[in-house]
This record gives structure tokens, sequence and C-alpha cells, in this order.
């Protein structure tokens, strides 16, 4: 066998065990419940074929609508402003200099904190009676809305709450910045440039590449919002009230389905629903990187 013949044989065998976890963890449970979303199967007795139909009734349900709605509306406040907050905190840890490796540390330990715990936590700083947050908005003579009360501002204080994690968006945005050459920004000010066109032509199209990575993959999660929105409204009691509809994420509408009506084929119709919806967005948002991201060897 040749060199090259080994060096391949070794790393097939390298990968084996990554292949036999994605057969075994992923792709045979995604094909399972593709063949669930086609039968009527309530874990107590064997499925029941029923070919296209949770597929129409999820298209004509009212909740799998509120649902959608409520998702898609908290992905379009979250991923802007997660993206937004991450570039201003990581221009200012870039000017840090020294003390930039502490703040990158105290930045990023939100990260670690446990969803349910997080979710605890901002019940109380978002109470509206005499929560922090209201509290603070108060210094300045702002009245502080209900935010886990009233409807109306149930997914903005969803959003705040999202904010806690913008560590690892901001750290990522660090690094990038730091690729970008200062011979750059150099030429830049020598044309005459104010500091927001060289942020424009200059830093956006050196990190367009990070932020491209990080919108699609905030944009994967946000359609998947769960643990938080469900610990805050749905943990202890389940709500059939008007909070608790606008708390009713897409994933927490399948849970209910799946493990409170025992619902397992139409949960799985409803998952696969949602990664067509997934999957519609992200083929939408890799065409648009063709035009709008840039990468260093590019010559374009």
């Amino acid at each position: 066998m040749t060199v090259s013949g080994r060096e391949s044989r070794a790393g097939l065998l390298f990968l084996l065990p990554w292949v036999v976890g994605f057969l075994a963890f992923t792709a045979g449970p995604m094909l399972f419940s593709l063949w669930l979303s086609l039968t009527h199967y309530d874990m107590l007795k064997p499925p029941a074929f029923v070919g296209l139909e949770n597929y129409r009734e999820a298209l004509a349900d009212d909740r799998v609508g509120t649902a959608l709605w409520n998702t898609v509306f908290f992905t379009a406040l979250h991923v802007p402003s997660q993206i937004v907050l991450a570039l201003g905190l990581a221009g200012l840890l870039r000017r840090a200099g020294r003390g930039s490796g502490f703040f990158r540390t105290v930045l990023y330990l939100p990260v670690m904190t446990p969803p349910v715990a997080l979710a605890a936590m901002f019940l109380l700083l978002l109470n509206g009676q005499n929560g922090a947050v209201n509290a603070f908005l108060g210094w300045f003579g702002f009245q502080g809305p209900n935010w886990t009360t009233d409807p109306a501002w149930i997914k903005p204080g969803l959003v705040v709450m999202s904010l806690w994690t913008v560590g690892s968006t901001a750290v990522l945005y660090l690094a990038a910045l730091t690729r970008v050459p200062l011979e750059r920004y150099e030429a830049a000010r020598l044309d005459g440039a104010s500091p927001w066109r060289q942020f424009r032509h200059v830093t956006l199209p050196g990190i367009s590449g990070t932020v491209y990575f990080t919108v699609v993959v905030n944009t994967i999660a946000s359609l998947q919002v769960f643990t938080e929105a469900y610990a805050m409204f749905f943990g202890a009691r389940a709500k059939a009230s008007a909070e608790g509809d606008a708390a009713l994420f897409y994933v927490i509408h399948l849970f209910q389905e799946a493990f409170g009506s025992l619902r397992m084929g139409y949960a799985s119709a409803l998952a696969w629903g949602l990664f067509a919806v997934i999957a519609v967005i992200t083929v939408v948002q890799v065409r648009l990187s063709r035009r709008y991201v840039h990468y260093e060897g590019d010559r374009s």
C-alpha cells in the first residue's frame, strides 16, 4: 500500500467514530422522525400510517401560526440586537489595552449561566412592580412596562434577557477585528474618511465573514428558542392566557404536543416544518453572502 493509501485509510479510521455517532444519533433519529410524521403515534400503541394528515393539520392549526409568528418576531428583534451590541462591546474591548484579557473573561462569564437559572433571575429583574430593570429606567424618568405580564412586552423582555449571553458573539468579533490590518485604517484616514466611513468601508468588509457566521448561527438558535421562555412562562404551570400565548414559541408548542398530548406523529411533523423554515432562511442567507461577504483571499 502506498503512503497516500495508508494516510487515507488512517483518516477514514479516525472519521469512523464520528460517522457511527452521526448515523446512530443524528441521521437515524431524523429518518425515524420523518416516518413518525406520517403516522399517528402516542407511545402506547404502534404507529398508524396516516400520510400527510399531520402536515395538513399543522397548516390549519391556529396555535402553530401563533407560535411561528412569535418565533419569527423574537428572531427579528434578537439577531440584530445581538449583532449590534456585540460589535460595540468588541470595539470597546479592542481599546482596552492590557486589561482586555480580564474584561474579555468577565464579558464571557454570563454565557456559562444555566438557562433555567437565567430565566429565574430575569423573572426577578424584569418584574414590573419592583424589578431592577424598571428601577434603573426610573432613575431617568421612564416608567418601565410590565415585562412578564403585558403580552406586548413579553417578547421584547425575552430579547433583553437573551442579550445576557452576548459575550460569546462579542469575543468572536474581537478576534475578527484584530485581524483587520491597521494599514487599511491609516490609508482611509489619509483619504479623509470619517470614523463612520472607516467602519463601513474598512471594518465591516474585514469582518464580514464573522458577521455572516454569527447571523446564521444566531438565527438558527433564535428559531429554536425554548428553555428560558418555557422556564419563565410554562415551567410549573401551563398558561392558556394572553401572556402564555405571547410567549408560545414554536419549539414550546412542539414540546407540548409531543410530551403533553403524547402526539408524537404530529410533533414530528411540526419538527420537520421547522426544519424546512430554517433550511429556507439559511439558503437565503447563503445566497446573500455571495454578494455581501468578503474573504481575505477574494480578488474581487
